[in-house]
C-alpha cells in the first residue's frame, strides 16, 4: 500500500483539485472571467448579496484586491452595488441579471461535463466511493 500520510494525501489532493479546478474551468462559459471574478460570481450566486470586506474576508483576499475585482465585474454589467440597508455607509454587491444568467449556463455547463464524465469514465461502483467522499471534503472545506 503507498504512503498515505496526511501530508502525502494532502499533496495529492492539492494538485487534483487544482487539475479538476482547471478542466472544470475549461469548459466553462465563464472562460473569459480571472479565477478570483469567477469565485466571486459564484459567492454571490451562493450567498447572496454581501459587502467588499465579507467577501475580501470569504476569498480570502485583501479588501483592496476585491475592490478591483469587483470593479471589473461591476464594469461588464455582471454585479450591481447598492447601499446597505442595515448600515447605510456601506454598500453590497449582488449580481445582476448578466450575472445570474452567465452563473448559471456556466454551472450547467461544468455540471454536464463532470456528471458525463464521472458515468463514462467510472464504474457504478467508483461513482458511488466518490460520492461517498463529497460529504469528506465539504468537512474540510467548512473548517
Amino acid at each position: 500500500m503507498p504512503d498515505e500520510t496526511p501530508a502525502r494525501t494532502a499533496d495529492e489532493l492539492t494538485t487534483v483539485i487544482a487539475q479538476l479546478t482547471r478542466r472544470l474551468r475549461a469548459a466553462s462559459v465563464q472562460e473569459e472571467l480571472t479565477p478570483s471574478q469567477t469565485s466571486v460570481v459564484s459567492r454571490l450566486s451562493r450567498e447572496g448579496p454581501a459587502t467588499t470586506a465579507a467577501l475580501a474576508r470569504g476569498e480570502l483576499v485583501r479588501p483592496q484586491s476585491m475592490r478591483m475585482t469587483l470593479a471589473a465585474l461591476e464594469e461588464r454589467g455582471l454585479v450591481d452595488r447598492a447601499p446597505d440597508p442595515t448600515d447605510g455607509r456601506q454598500v453590497v454587491f449582488s449580481l445582476t441579471e448578466a450575472g445570474v444568467r452567465l452563473q448559471a449556463t456556466s454551472r450547467r455547463i461544468r455540471r454536464g461535463w463532470l456528471a458525463d464524465a464521472i458515468e463514462a469514465e467510472l464504474s457504478p461502483a467508483e461513482q458511488h466511493a466518490l460520492a461517498g467522499i463529497v460529504p469528506l471534503l465539504q468537512r474540510l472545506v467548512a473548517l
